[in-house]
């Protein structure tokens, strides 16, 4: 049984965890939730797990949850100090990071020098502090395990493998909704339209970032830091299938 906190738990992520949790309730346990302020997104999931610990990112949003579910959890918080609260719980063997932004690095931090196992969902966390984010990790003996999509596909690639045999990764990209549009008509696109990402289903921010482009780039810093592989190792590559998440080209060729 692995116990595991969720931050971010109304996001894609996050009630895609707790879709896990739910499929295998004989090897997954909620023990935390944390999330925004929407109370009302969130209530069904404490309702049902029943977790030790929550958190919101205001008074009122927790009242609103509180209210919304009919019943207090053992512990509860507020803002950065609730989602340091969650994270570090001594009933907590796993982090999921899934919020988005930057509100996250501090409780990341304490569940590093707590022990606990990060699943990182956020990539904001390693594009602004990922030295620090994983030498403390390794400092601590801590594991930080990638969730996006295309990092693990990396991982799993890596797996066995020492980093002299890495030649290079290839991360690749959708292209997003405006992918063979030309400079000109690009000017008048609306915000409704950058959100119709042709492959996934995600938050917007993500999703806007996605029609930019933008998104890789923050993948391209995620990936230096998660594998230790210098920017000029790391390789985009425009894939609209979305079949292949990511690939490792190793010195042999394979």
């Amino acid at each position: 049984m692995i116990r595991v906190a969720i931050l971010g738990a109304t996001g894609s992520i996050g009630t895609s965890a707790l879709s896990v949790a739910e499929a295998h309730p004989e090897r997954v346990r909620i023990v935390g939730l944390a999330a925004a302020t929407s109370a009302e997104a969130l209530a069904p999931a404490v309702a049902k797990h029943r977790p030790a610990a929550v958190s919101m990112a205001t008074d009122e949003a927790l009242a609103r949850l509180v209210a919304a579910v009919g019943h207090r959890p053992a512990a509860c918080g507020v803002g950065d100090e609730g989602l340091v609260m969650v994270a570090t719980r001594p009933d907590v063997d796993l982090v999921l990071c899934a919020s988005s932004g930057t509100a996250a690095l501090e409780a990341v931090l304490a569940a590093i020098d707590a022990g606990k196992t990060i699943a990182l969902a956020n990539k904001e966390v390693l594009v602004m502090a990922g030295g620090l984010v994983m030498d403390r990790a390794r400092a601590k003996g801590v594991t930080i395990l990638p969730v996006d999509s295309e990092h693990n596909a990396i991982h799993q690639c890596l797996h066995g493998h020492p980093a002299q045999h890495v030649r290079r990764l290839v991360l690749t990209a959708s292209g997003g909704p405006f992918r063979g549009r030309t400079r000109e008509s690009l000017a008048a696109v609306s915000p409704a339209a950058a959100l119709k990402h042709p492959t996934w289903q995600m938050g917007p921010k993500i999703t806007i970032d996605s029609a930019t482009l933008m998104n890789k780039g923050l993948e391209v810093i995620e990936a230096h830091w998660l594998f230790g592989v210098p920017a000029g190792q790391i390789d985009v590559l425009v894939h609209p299938q979305s079949i292949v998440h990511s690939l490792v080209e190793f010195t042999d060729g394979s």
